[in-house]
């Protein structure tokens, strides 16, 4: 379970202060998949690094009763200067997961061939995607935050990332930021749509995106 409590988050544009949140209360319950939806710019990308706990809310507090996992896909902390091999087992030792297993789990997903012991630094944006969606999930999260992670990369590794996301949901929770409703709807059996600063939490996807499609047609 997440709980945000009276969460805020706020940030200054012209000399204005601006929400992207505003005293949020809201449950994230246990196990569920939640489609987290808004418009372009509504603050979901930054409402999903402050649950991950790598941006600061402006006030309020994040509480949960179980394991987050940091942005899925996310390769903002990989050292430019070892090897995909070595990125993932320094990981695999910060999270207290098998070192052997991660790497052998990562190598066999991300399919670089020999890049895979080469310098991230070398690496290109969709090898970076790769090297960092296997890393996430090759490590047990009770619930993972999904930021339009299988976007990026070719078909079949789109197809292959949807299906192992599938599997890790099977017994996690997540919370989901696509602009793609078919993917909402694939992956997720709750929604909560942010805008103007709100955030309203739905028990079933589709209400969900039905609120989050009159809210784009409002502001058409």
């Amino acid at each position: 379970m997440i709980v945000l409590r009276n969460l805020s988050k706020s940030f200054r544009v012209d000399g204005e202060e601006f929400f992207v949140a505003k005293r949020l209360n809201t449950v994230f319950p246990t196990g569920r998949s939640v489609g987290l939806l808004g418009r372009n710019g509504a603050g979901k990308s930054t409402l999903l690094k402050i649950i991950a706990g790598t941006v600061r809310p402006t006030r309020g507090r994040v509480l949960s009763t179980g394991s987050i996992s940091w942005p899925v896909g996310f390769a903002g902390s990989f050292h430019p200067d070892l090897s995909g091999a070595q990125n993932t087992r320094f990981v695999a030792r910060i999270y207290g997961v098998d070192t052997q297993e991660l790497i052998a789990f990562v190598e066999d997903f991300a399919n670089l061939g020999p890049h895979f012991h080469q310098p991230f630094r070398t690496y290109s944006a969709g090898m970076k995607s790769r090297l960092a969606f296997g890393v996430s999930m090759g490590v047990p999260f009770d619930t993972y935050l999904i930021d339009e992670v299988t976007s990026v990369g070719d078909a079949a590794f789109k197809k292959r990332s949807e299906e192992v996301l599938k599997e890790r949901l099977r017994s996690s929770g997540a919370i989901v930021v696509s602009h793609g409703m078919g993917q909402i709807r694939a992956l997720c059996d709750a929604g909560a749509v942010l805008h103007d600063g709100a955030l309203t939490f739905f028990e079933d996807v589709e209400d969900a995106i039905a609120q989050h499609t009159a809210n784009l047609n409002t502001i058409a």
